[in-house]
């Protein structure tokens, strides 16, 4: 233990294990101080470069607060949360696939009633939105909590833009009815960058990365017997289906939204949205 190198350093540390009495803990520190110290002795790591990582996890955890997650965004940029979405999201066939969740779900959004405007008055083209749940034997889910948010036309949550404060907008909570349906109002969502003001921005620039995603609505979908669903719905045409910056997108994920120049719902240009979601049940997982 006196005389520890670059090659017997690592079965030392994984020694000072062998009192973990969580065996899930004690292989999970296992493989990662063996696969970190692999890493570090494949790259020939120099002391200068690991401050200099040192430093990019202090600024990551520094950037990160209750309305913005930028571990999170890390994970979903180096393509970890998708990978652990694919290994423990393995839904039933027929089941709605799932996808990552990202960094600006809230807890607080408003609890609203069906049919509500829940844009808030967040530009955009509006979208009409019809959503319909039900489980993998084909009856509805009646009462399912469809927790739904997204970005405005700006590409923006409104945890992003400080002028709001504590308001809240284009995110809701609503239940579905007798028959597992809902419908709501909201705007059309658009193409936006992830943030790229923070270490993880500065992170993809300097690796030659672009930081869009492509068009979406998030949904978190629950209801008793079921697993709950964390998934997207995507819009297309968009020229970042196949170069999502998060790894999200799924082609069973991208819907339908039709244009329409005016219509029965507005005498003004407009889009609508119908779309079917199947739950797995718990037994699934």
């Amino acid at each position: 233990m006196r005389n520890i190198d670059e090659h017997s350093i690592t079965e030392a540390v994984v020694a000072r294990l062998a009192a973990c009495e969580d065996p899930r803990l004690k292989q999970i520190l296992t493989a990662l101080v063996t696969h970190l110290h692999d890493f570090a002795r494949e790259v020939r790591l120099t002391e200068a470069e690991w401050m200099q990582g040192i430093r990019f996890l202090t600024d990551t955890g520094r950037m990160c607060t209750g309305e913005r997650q930028e571990f999170i965004l890390l994970s979903d940029t180096l393509g970890l949360s998708m990978l652990t979405v694919a290994m423990n999201q393995r839904h039933p066939p027929g089941a709605t696939e799932a996808t990552v969740f990202g960094p600006f779900h809230v807890d607080d959004a408003p609890r609203v009633d069906d049919g509500a405007d829940i844009a808030g008055g967040a530009p955009g083209e509006p979208l009409f939105v019809e959503v319909e749940v039900a489980g993998l034997d084909g009856r509805p889910l009646a009462g399912a909590e469809v927790d739904v948010w997204q970005a405005d036309e700006d590409g923006l949550y409104d945890v992003q833009r400080p002028e709001l404060g504590a308001a809240r907008r284009a995110r809701a909570v609503l239940h579905t009815d007798a028959e597992g349906r809902l419908r709501f109002r909201t705007i059309l969502p658009t193409a936006y960058p992830v943030p790229t003001d923070g270490p993880v921005g500065r992170l993809l620039v300097a690796s030659g990365r672009h930081p869009w995603r492509p068009a979406h609505l998030h949904f978190r979908i629950a209801a008793p017997g079921h697993r709950t669903l964390v998934t997207h719905l995507f819009r297309d045409p968009d020229p970042y289906l196949d170069s999502d910056v998060v790894f999200g997108v799924r082609s069973s994920l991208i819907a339908r939204f039709e244009r329409h120049e005016r219509g029965p719902l507005l005498d003004a240009p407009y889009a609508t949205l119908a779309h079917r979601f199947v739950l797995a049940p718990e037994a699934a997982a």
